[in-house]
């Protein structure tokens, strides 16, 4: 029978339709590089496993654009330089057609640079540094919190309470002198910035007492939380509000005690969080893993969340037609909203306030007023 125009077409719609289905078969390779082993390996395990969570989830929704994930985890063996060796590797033998970055800022920092060599979208899902998108790359978007962002989270806090004079530390490693650099650029001069090996706080203390602040905030871990609730105790200061980043570590109620009360800080995530999704994650993270998610889950699962929403924005997995979706899209995770600054910075989310009340830190509602730090005169025991 001779071909006509009818058949051949019939033909060429039966060979699409057949090529459509087996490309829908074949799996889309999401590649990540976590710590599994070495000494960052614990800190990096709720990032890994939440990702496997989503992967799970993922395909018993029907997978991405109806191809299901194949999640390829390298191992980076906690050595940071290793990273952007391995990324090369996902990109040319794994074949990996979505990239999600590795735990760390100095990791993701190399595995930027490899994706942006190869022009591959990379989601930067746990890597808080400035350093990373300082240059702008084109292919690289944060969906971690960032260190510059945690001074305009408490600075919306302490106009809302009336303060004006601010004394802010920062210990000198980066990420604290980072967090508060985001303070100084908004409201405060000069930031006091205090050594790894400072346990009185005496002489800064006095400085505050000059200078008629109302607000002591520092950043630094918790025994420096510590020791200086310990100094104010001792000289009887008592600011009018005491932020502290590491008083919401596990370990500094027990260092002070009662001491402890009233104390600010602030927190990336809680499986608390009324954030969209949040509570049915919390959910199925502890029923898989048998505990709740940390904020390292807690990123994990943001980054694939908007890299699944890119994916179906584009409607497909084209580089450049991703990184045009990334670069305007806005979405809800469970870190807060999503949006992409200029140079593909988080610029939405932000950390939450808490304050510790009866031993715990309880996260403050947006609007909610911490209660006044009090005088240590005017303390209560708490039964």
């Amino acid at each position: 029978m001779p071909w006509t125009t009818s058949l051949i077409t019939r033909f060429l719609l039966l060979i699409g339709l057949c090529c459509s289905t087996a490309f829908a078969q074949v799996p889309v390779v999401v590649g990540v590089v976590v710590s599994q082993t070495g000494p960052h390996a614990e800190l990096a395990d709720g990032y890994r496993k939440a990702l496997l969570l989503w992967q799970e989830e993922t395909n018993a929704a029907g997978g991405l654009l109806g191809r299901s994930v194949d999640l390829r985890l390298l191992d980076d063996a906690s050595t940071a330089s290793r990273a952007g060796a391995l990324y090369e590797d996902l990109i040319r033998k794994e074949r990996a057609e979505l990239l999600i970055g590795p735990f760390g800022s100095a990791a993701t920092l190399l595995a930027a640079a490899a994706a942006e060599r190869a022009r591959r979208v990379l989601i930067n899902g746990a890597g808080p540094a400035r350093a990373i998108h300082r240059r702008a790359p084109r292919y690289t978007f944060q969906t971690a919190i960032p260190y510059a962002a945690y001074g305009p989270a408490l600075l919306d806090l302490v106009r809302a309470e009336g303060i004006s004079r601010l004394f802010v530390l920062a210990r000198d490693e980066p990420a604290s002198r980072e967090m508060a650099d985001g303070l100084r650029a908004a409201a405060v001069r000069e930031v006091e910035v205090y050594g790894n090996d400072v346990i009185d706080f005496a002489p800064l203390v006095e400085k505050a007492r000059a200078a008629k602040a109302d607000a002591w905030i520092a950043f630094g871990g918790a025994r420096d939380a510590a020791d200086m609730v310990r100094t104010f105790k001792r000289l009887d200061y008592a600011p009018r509000l005491f932020f502290a980043r590491g008083a919401a570590e596990p370990k500094f109620v027990p260092l002070v005690g009662q001491d402890a009360e009233f104390t600010l800080a602030s927190i990336e995530y809680d499986a608390r969080f009324a954030t969209p999704g949040n509570e049915r994650f919390a959910k199925a993270y502890a029923t898989k893993w048998g505990a709740a998610p940390g904020v390292a889950a807690a990123e994990g699962y943001a980054a694939a969340t908007v890299l699944a929403a890119a994916v179906g924005r584009a409607g497909g997995f084209d580089q450049e037609k991703l990184r045009t979706a990334l670069a305007a899209l806005e979405t809800e995770t469970v870190l807060g909203r999503h949006k992409a600054g200029p140079g593909g910075e988080q610029a939405a989310a932000r950390p939450a306030l808490v304050q510790i009340r009866d031993g715990k830190p309880g996260v403050l509602a947006r609007g909610e007023r911490p209660v006044p730090y009090p005088q240590w005169s005017e303390r209560q025991v708490l039964k």
